[in-house]
């Protein structure tokens, strides 16, 4: 039984973070709402695009209609690709893992961003073939810090072949996204790519990216 990979993605895949920030920053002006790069990076970051909406609204005492909701996120996206488009870049070593990982691992990206825009990075990269499934925002009810994703991607990926409890190891650079891997009881390396490492304390291991990391490294925590 080959046990599982599962990798966030704003953060961990593609360093695009500063973008995604910006996209909502300009998406959220034009609606006369400001959102501070501090405030994004401490209380945001890990969240989908749809709570990023809803909770800059709750905040100026506003309620976006469920159309406004839908209006904004499509804003947002349109930004962040348009951002995507002149400047990609992966996290270090990041090609170089995923594909070395793929050789003993099965893997898979569970993610709060939509799914055109993972796909995006992924063709573009040449990275989408070692990936067995992607769990995107559109695929879940409930964003981290809830484990559903983490939950739903271990359960699809069993379905398709036996992969038992304790086979996962999820890798992460967001808060929220360390606690949806704790809650789903699988172990959790952290990038320090959105936090500092003195912030990340909790997780199983802590890089500063995939530069001079072997997949391997990643065997100690299963089973465990």
């Amino acid at each position: 039984m080959t046990p599982a990979v599962l990798f966030d993605f704003n953060g961990v895949l593609v360093d695009d973070e500063e973008h995604h920030c910006a996209a909502l920053r300009i998406a959220l002006e034009a609606e006369g709402i400001e959102l501070s790069r501090e405030v994004y990076y401490a209380e945001y970051l890990g969240f989908d695009d749809r709570r990023c909406v809803v909770e800059a609204f709750r905040r100026a005492g506003r309620t976006p209609t469920a159309e406004h909701l839908d209006r904004l996120i499509a804003a947002k996206a349109r930004v962040y690709e348009e951002l995507i488009a002149r400047d990609l870049v992966l996290v270090p070593g990041a090609a170089e893992f995923v594909r070395g990982a793929a050789a003993r691992f099965r893997l898979a990206v569970v993610s709060g961003a939509l799914r055109r825009e993972i796909d995006l990075v992924l063709e573009r990269t040449g990275l989408r073939p070692y990936f067995e499934a992607i769990f995107a925002a559109e695929d879940v009810r409930r964003c981290k810090p809830h484990p559903e994703g983490y939950l739903a991607a271990r359960a699809t990926l069993d379905r398709a072949a036996r992969l038992p409890h304790g086979h996962c190891v999820v890798i992460e650079d967001s808060l929220p996204g360390l606690e949806a891997a704790r809650a789903a009881d699988m172990p959790c390396v952290m990038l320090s790519t959105s936090h500092p490492a003195a912030a990340l304390s909790a997780a199983d291991l802590v890089w500063e990216s995939f530069a001079g990391h072997d997949p391997a490294e990643l065997l100690p925590l299963l089973d465990r």
